[in-house]
């Protein structure tokens, strides 16, 4: 038996893995450069890198953050703080998502930076410092209106009116809010908050009690809210190349997107038409047609709805995604593209040719956020970092 040369056991550009996700930490770190460049230089950043830094791989973004100029990370959960203490990230680790008791213990012990939304964490966390150690930063929440976590500014301010700055084993490092709507063209719910937490801090100030950092700006409101940039800014989705919101055409900072995702050609069919493609019959060919199979599918974050609304490049050219998508497999309609081969590479995201296909293509294919189509692919690869160094 001859084999063809485009047969699978003979090509040798086929890779290992059937999605290839590239990390591009010179754009990372351009990224970051060009926030810093937006703000004021007292201004410090805090960059945010939970959700595994949104599919990008926490460790290695860290680690490329970490001799920029940063005053710290922020990450939701004690086990996304304790994954960056065991790779050696020394710097300030704030834990901005919901605490309960039993996590207090790791806290002293991993020397993390909690946010407190709620006074029995506060009272946990007192009643287990020693009371010889030096006092232990906390940061505190308001909530100004996206009604999440957080305290009631007049609790809040209770609060802080109840410690004792020479007294207590704590030392509140930071107050701060979070923006329920920045991202849209509409300002009025973001002039609110903004307006709340200028008068709860001015509260505070006014009876004495000094905090070193105020911070409310997220993405967005670096963005597009220059007047919340305050002590500290808390940039997320713009580190990794995109604004957020669906309305947003423009910024102010030239992004660029780390993320690059690609795959290959697993296998070609030719079909005549009205020939079934996929489960449920839900595409059939219109004419004589040729179908690549490629070896990915909503495991490895491409999901089921972008049938019939998205596509992939292959040599620079747009070939539509058909039939439903698989667990690990998807179909692509081929039959404009050239000489399509086994092994030849599927650009995903990133650019090929003079064509591109970013994760804002694919969240408007979905209606959802680059956000998420991030953390969806990314953390689904094993990922290579690119990197100049």
């Amino acid at each position: 038996m001859r084999l063809s040369p485009s047969s699978p056991s003979l090509s040798s550009t086929v890779p290992h893995a059937p999605l290839t996700v590239k990390i591009h930490l010179e754009s990372l770190k351009e990224n970051f450069l060009q926030i810093r460049q937006y703000l004021s230089p007292a201004t410090k950043i805090l960059p945010i890198i939970k959700a595994d830094a949104y599919g990008h791989g926490a460790i290695r973004v860290a680690q490329t953050l970490a001799s920029l100029d940063i005053f710290g990370f922020g990450v939701t959960s004690i086990p996304e703080g304790v994954r960056l203490r065991d790779h050696d990230i020394h710097t300030p680790i704030i834990i901005m998502g919901p605490l309960l008791a039993h996590h207090i213990q790791d806290i002293i012990h991993y020397q993390f930076t909690p946010v407190i939304s709620h006074p029995a964490i506060l009272q946990q966390l007192l009643t287990e410092l020693p009371s010889h150690k030096q006092p232990f930063p906390i940061h505190l929440k308001v909530d100004t209106g996206l009604h999440r976590l957080g305290f009631e500014a007049e609790e809040a301010l209770s609060l802080l009116s109840s410690l004792s700055p020479s007294a207590s084993p704590v030392s509140i490092q930071g107050l701060l809010t979070h923006f329920a709507d920045a991202d849209n063209p509409d300002p009025s719910l973001t002039n609110q908050q903004l307006q709340q937490f200028q008068t709860f801090t001015q509260l505070v100030q006014t009876q004495g009690i000094h905090v070193p950092i105020y911070h409310m700006a997220n993405s967005a409101g670096i963005l597009f809210h220059p007047q919340s940039h305050l002590g500290m800014v808390r940039p997320g989705i713009m580190l990794y190349g995109y604004t957020p919101g669906h309305e947003i055409t423009s910024s102010p900072i030239e992004l660029q997107p780390v993320m690059y995702a690609s795959t290959y050609i697993a296998h070609l069919r030719s079909l005549g038409p009205g020939e079934v493609v996929g489960y449920n019959a839900l595409f059939r060919t219109r004419r004589l047609s040729q179908i690549a199979v490629l070896p990915i599918g909503y495991t490895h974050g491409f999901q089921r709805r972008l049938t019939g609304t998205g596509h992939v490049l292959i040599q620079g050219i747009p070939a539509p995604i058909i039939g439903k998508i698989c667990m690990d497999m998807m179909m692509v309609d081929v039959t404009d593209i050239p000489h399509p081969t086994i092994g030849e590479e599927v650009m995903l995201l990133g650019k090929q040719g003079e064509k591109e296909i970013t994760a804002q293509d694919y969240a408007m294919w979905l209606d959802t956020i680059p956000y998420e189509i991030l953390c969806g692919i990314g953390g689904k690869a094993d990922r290579t970092y690119i990197s100049s160094e």
